[in-house]
């Protein structure tokens, strides 16, 4: 295995580790509906009920992410992952909050944008070369 390969390889498992822990520990904040991530979902202007749906699909992004194979449903969690992070970017600013205030969310996206540009072929969708008639 090359250098490059080598250090390619770290990289991605780095971005994937961090973005799966971040996801998944506010999955769970979401889930037991800690006193902070409600304040936070209602500061946003969203009702409550709608961390129980988050938190069921970061949870479930995670575990698709680190399982081998399901190549088609690791793009899904990655576009649910970038989706869910620039929209909570969003929210934050739209409801007032400095440019400072959505550090975290800017970093998730980054994670999310490394991680799948990172990831190995056999995580990846063969190519589509011709589409069925």
């Amino acid at each position: 295995m090359q250098a490059t390969t080598k250090g390619r390889k770290a990289a991605y498992w780095t971005t994937t580790g961090l973005l799966a822990a971040g996801m998944l520990s506010g999955g769970i904040a979401q889930l037991l509906r800690t006193p902070s991530t409600t304040q936070g979902i209602v500061h946003l202007g969203y009702p409550v009920y709608i961390m129980t749906i988050l938190a069921s699909w970061k949870i479930l992004g995670v575990a698709v992410l680190l399982l081998p194979r399901l190549t088609l449903v690791k793009e899904w969690a990655y576009a649910g992952f970038f989706f869910l992070m620039t929209g909570a970017t969003i929210s934050h600013l739209a409801s007032g909050d400095k440019p400072g205030d959505v550090t975290a969310q800017v970093i998730f996206v980054v994670l999310i944008v490394l991680s799948w540009y990172l990831r190995p072929a056999n995580r990846r969708l063969a190519a589509v070369t011709k589409l069925p008639d």
